[in-house]
This record gives structure tokens, C-alpha cells and sequence, in this order.
């Protein structure tokens, strides 16, 4: 599989989504950027890293870090690995010395823990393709075209969570609701209901 890296590029508040930030990530040496739209709390976790802010007690981002110390283990790198429903999900890969682990994660604890460790984000050229937002050469469009990303993204995100939910089954929609509530996506959660509701 060949790996992509991504930068950070910017965090910003979500337009259409009170309460939400989108994080842009950059391709490395190209055009192409991510934009993630993640809640208020992991947003200043990545913040407070990127801007070196030394909270007054750890975050829990830095007690994962704290306690991976402790166990003698570290953080290798951040995958974005799927795009599924409109939903990022991600690994972090990690390695006590001896062997590697893959751990499931939301994209914005990953990227917070991987701020953390220093370590690189990665996708794959498959997401890009599909979540990607390809900016132009101009240098005086950019700032504007990466505004209308956040909206793009955001949009085909909703549109297809909406989409895919309208086709699915009574069964299948209990399902994805319990996920979507151990998951702590409670927009999504309603959604599903109000959905399940309908057809009562």
C-alpha cells in the first residue's frame, strides 16, 4: 500500500456545524487537502500541541502519552485508513520495541496523540481521491478555495451519511445507532433516530 503523508495546514471553526472545527491536512509536495471536521474538545487538543501551550494539568491526549512512557512504548504513525459513510477512521501504530500494534482511533484523537509523539500523519491516495478537496496553483485563490473546501466537504459528508441512512433497513439502522452512540456522535445519532422514527 503506498502510503501518502499529510501536514497539518490549519484549524478552523466549522461554518455549518455550531460547535465543530475543521482541520485541513495538506498532501506533502502536492495540491490535494483533507479537511476533517472534528468536536470543540479534540480541536483545542490539537491546538494547545501545535501552539506548545502548557496546560495547568494534563490533557487526556497527555496522559495517554504520560502513560505510554511509563510502559515503554511509542507512537510510530498516524494512519488515516478508511472513509466509510462519510466517517474518517483511523490507526495509531504503535510499538513497544518488540512488536507493532494497530490501534483504532477517531482521526482527531490520533492526530492529538501523534502531535504528541511527533510522529507522521499518513493516508492513502484512495481517500485523497475520494475525500479530497485539489486546490489550484494560484497562490491568491488558495485561502479562498480552502474556505470552500470546509463547506464542500461538509456538505458531501452530510449528503452522504443521508443518502446511505435512507436505504438502509430498520435492523441495519439500530445497528449503526448503537454504533453511533458508542462512537459519542450524538448529531448523527439523532439523525438515525428521527430516521428509525419515521418508520414506526
Amino acid at each position: 500500500m503506498n502510503k501518502i503523508k499529510l501536514d497539518i495546514l490549519g484549524l478552523s471553526s466549522s461554518q455549518s456545524q455550531t460547535g465543530s472545527f475543521a482541520l485541513v491536512l495538506g498532501e506533502e509536495n502536492g495540491n490535494r487537502r483533507l479537511p476533517i471536521i472534528i468536536g470543540m474538545f479534540e480541536a483545542q487538543a490539537i491546538a494547545i500541541e501545535i501552539e506548545k501551550i502548557e496546560p495547568n494539568r494534563p490533557m487526556t491526549h497527555d496522559l495517554f502519552k504520560f502513560f505510554a512512557e511509563k510502559f515503554n512504548f511509542t507512537i510510530e504513525e498516524i494512519f488515516i485508513s478508511e472513509f466509510r459513510e462519510g466517517v474518517f477512521f483511523a490507526k495509531i501504530v504503535s510499538s513497544d520495541g518488540k512488536r507493532t500494534v494497530e490501534i483504532d482511533a477517531r482521526p482527531s484523537d490520533a492526530i492529538a496523540i501523534g502531535l504528541r509523539f511527533g510522529v507522521p500523519i499518513y493516508t492513502t491516495d484512495s481517500i485523497l481521491s475520494e475525500a479530497g478537496i485539489v486546490l489550484s496553483d494560484s497562490e491568491e485563490d488558495k485561502d479562498d478555495e480552502l474556505e470552500e473546501s470546509h463547506e464542500v466537504v461538509e456538505s458531501k459528508v452530510q449528503k452522504t451519511k443521508e443518502e446511505l441512512i435512507k436505504e438502509m433497513s430498520v435492523d441495519q439502522l439500530n445497528g449503526l445507532l448503537e454504533e453511533a452512540i458508542t462512537n459519542e456522535d450524538y448529531e448523527r445519532a439523532a439523525f438515525i433516530r428521527d430516521e428509525i422514527n419515521k418508520r414506526n
